[in-house]
């Protein structure tokens, strides 16, 4: 089981960088853009995910046994991407995210349900451009975990609107992936350093299992 990074230099450590935010009272799960695009390893923007859609599975099979709301993000364009902005001009691969197309759709390893969100956006974050904060807010959310990809991308990205909206974001590094395994530990490095919390799957877990013994009324 791979381990959350550590901020081991003293010059994160001892500095102060990588404090504890913990999990709040209501959580999330955020599924980032595990669309067919990014999952498929020969698509122009794709790259092999299976470990992390497998990860992802174990987290929402969580959240359903504790009843929190799972949100799944794709993100897609008019055919001649006029709703992508200047963003259009740096990847090629966003005219495989059409919307209507395969590209755009979910991956169906994903336990994904009638009754889950999704939401369409059109940039990295999730909450640009989009309701996802009014939505949390009327839902009394305070934690969201975050999963899918990219790491260095969307993940990133969307963690740090999540704290500068007052959320605690939390992100599990088996649940997350990249094209460039740099890219990825280094944004799981910098997160864990100025945004968010780092967490393994195994303490997740155990963590989510907490909410549902205080539901049932029992020791937190």
């Amino acid at each position: 089981m791979q381990e959350a990074l550590q901020i081991d230099d003293p010059t994160f450590r001892d500095r102060g960088f990588g404090q504890r935010f913990g999990f709040g009272k209501h959580c999330a799960l955020v599924v980032v853009d595990l669309i067919q695009s990014f999952t498929d390893p020969n698509s122009p923007l794709g790259s092999d995910l299976d470990a992390v859609v497998a990860a992802t599975n174990q987290l929402i099979g969580q959240f359903r046994k504790i009843k929190a709301p799972i949100y799944f993000f794709t993100a897609s364009y008019r055919p001649d991407l006029g709703d992508a902005g200047v963003w259009q001009l740096k990847m090629g691969g966003m005219s495989t995210l059409v919307a209507g197309s395969d590209g755009v759709k979910i991956d169906a390893r994903l336990d994904r349900r009638e009754s889950d969100y999704l939401i369409v956006k059109k940039y990295a974050s999730c909450f640009a451009g989009t309701d996802f904060s009014a939505q949390l807010v009327s839902l009394g959310v305070d934690t969201l975990v975050v999963t899918g990809c990219t790491t260095s991308g969307c993940i990133r990205a969307t963690v740090v609107d999540a704290v500068s909206s007052g959320f605690r974001p939390i992100v599990v590094p088996e649940a997350v992936g990249d094209r460039s395994v740099p890219a990825h530990q280094q944004s799981l490095l910098d997160i864990d350093a100025k945004y968010g919390d780092v967490v393994d799957m195994d303490e997740a877990l155990a963590r989510l299992s907490r909410y549902a013994t205080e539901q049932s009324g029992g020791a937190a």
